[in-house]
């Protein structure tokens, strides 16, 4: 299942150029991420009301167009693997205009203790939402 989510560049995403600053993207790759959760059921807020954060273990972008200024793109969030432990996730960054892919990338999280910050196995009534996402 692919989510997809809007998002308009402001101008305090970009640098002097009113290109987007690079950093930005990964800001987004979050936003996708989030969205894809809502569309499971599932709140970042529920989860910590649980004790339950999901910090990226890794991240990868490539840069391949710039995005600039007043620029409407889509994020598109795609999960790629689940485990009880962890969770992937793809990413493109398209402009919606012309649906030109700026970039793509990658995360990996883990679900781990609010309070510990120790890895834990995620409670079946997420699990199962996450992975019926996946099918």
């Amino acid at each position: 299942m692919i989510s997809r989510v809007e998002y308009h560049v402001n101008f305090y995403d970009t640098d002097a150029m009113e290109v987007v600053h690079h950093s930005n993207y990964i800001r987004w790759f979050e936003i996708g991420r989030v969205e894809f959760l809502r569309e499971a059921g599932i709140t970042l807020g529920e989860l910590m009301d649980d004790g339950i954060v999901f910090p990226i273990t890794d991240v990868s972008a490539k840069f391949l167009s710039r995005g600039r200024f007043d620029d409407v793109l889509v994020i598109e969030t795609t999960p790629t693997a689940l485990t009880k432990a962890k969770m992937a996730f793809d990413y493109r960054i398209l402009k919606k205009e012309d649906e030109t892919v700026l970039v793509t990338g990658h995360t990996q999280n883990v679900f781990t203790h609010r309070e510990t910050g120790k890895i834990m196995r995620l409670p079946d009534k997420y699990y199962k939402k996450l992975a019926a996402m996946l099918e």
